[in-house]
């Protein structure tokens, strides 16, 4: 959550405090080690199904939910343990989600592509591509009907500013003038697909100013103050002007699409790959950090040995969560309220 009340460290990076500044890093380190365990549980086999993983990304999601209140709205795709945590999920609930186990945010039913805790105003981890930019519309609608001066934020893969729901759903929430903020993590690659391959124009933010005109721009994800700045700017322009904002993260995944990708895959080469690792996001963070003086080697260490233990422990958490029982195919398919039926009668049991 941004806060304007911290003491400014000297000439601390982006002029933030060192407690947000410390706040951003352990996002990210707690999303890349996050992420490295979900792999290794997944090729013991204690993890099936689709799983996406976001090494690489980290800057975005911290960045960006990193500059929000905590009464604000986070939607995304089905990349989404790295937002599900930084926007204040516990670890032990992402992992048992992802180990299909009873103590998951979703009860074991929804696995990686479906983290969702509405104590936190983290609406989802959605499956099929681009479906989730109306709902962000809807949850901007549902703001300015309330009139209140929240915000919401939705994350979106590059592949999607191709489809309808693209076009459809920012149009409606340009002439709604509703308080969305759409942010795209442009990694080239959707799928196995480079973006230059099926884009006519590659700058993707170009695509929304017929909807946006000057609130659409292009930032570097991989500067994870960079992120910060301009979703900052852009939840100000929602809360005052209640318009919305599309921003383009450059950023870039090292690993493949899901699991079930190899780690470079045959579309991209081991150099392209080596190359995008020379500008990792933690990496360049730690070292701003360092150079100002406002952390040491030995701070990020013991920083890194914490999130280690605490995902360590997340993933025994998760293997000792029950499995869950039969009795859960049926939970959450009718509300308990429901009556249905010309007499009133219990339709459903």
């Amino acid at each position: 959550m941004a806060s304007t009340e911290e003491t400014v460290v000297g000439e601390a990076p982006g002029g933030l405090s060192k407690e947000k500044l410390l706040e951003l890093l352990r996002a990210m380190l707690l999303s890349r080690r996050f992420e490295e365990k979900t792999a290794e549980s997944y090729q013991m086999g204690k993890i099936g199904g689709f799983c996406h993983l976001y090494i690489g990304q980290e800057a975005v999601a911290a960045g960006a939910i990193g500059a929000l209140r905590e009464d604000d709205y986070v939607i995304t795709a089905y990349r989404d343990h790295a937002q599900a945590l930084v926007r204040g999920m516990s670890p032990n609930s992402v992992m048992s989600e992802l180990y299909g186990r009873i103590d998951g945010c979703s009860r074991g039913a929804g696995g990686s592509m479906h983290m969702f805790d509405k104590s936190v105003n983290f609406m989802g981890g959605h499956g099929i591509v681009g479906t989730h930019l109306p709902i962000a519309t809807g949850v901007g609608y549902a703001i300015r009907y309330r009139q209140t001066d929240q915000v919401c934020l939705c994350f979106f893969g590059d592949s999607v500013v191709n489809g309808g729901p693209f076009h459809e759903a920012f149009n409606m929430t340009a002439k709604w003038e509703l308080p969305v903020i759409y942010i795209v993590e442009n990694n080239s690659y959707g799928m196995g697909t480079d973006i230059d391959r099926v884009a006519a124009v590659d700058e993707l933010f170009t695509r929304a100013c017929a909807y946006a005109g000057k609130r659409a721009e292009q930032v570097d994800g991989q500067d994870v103050l960079a992120v910060y700045a301009a979703v900052e700017r852009a939840a100000e322009r929602a809360r005052t002007e209640k318009r919305p904002t599309f921003i383009e993260a450059q950023t870039y995944r090292y690993l493949g699409h899901s699991m079930s990708d190899p780690a470079h895959g045959v579309y991209r080469t081991r150099e392209e790959v080596a190359e995008e690792r020379e500008r990792d996001p933690i990496n360049t963070f730690v070292d701003k950090l360092t150079d100002a003086g406002v952390l040491t080697d030995d701070d990020v260490e013991a920083m890194d040995k914490e999130i280690i233990d605490e995902v360590e422990a997340a993933a025994e958490f998760a293997e000792a969560s029950p499995v869950p029982g039969p009795e859960e195919v049926y939970a959450h398919v009718y509300s308990d309220e429901y009556r249905g039926g010309p007499d009133g009668r219990d339709a459903w049991r």
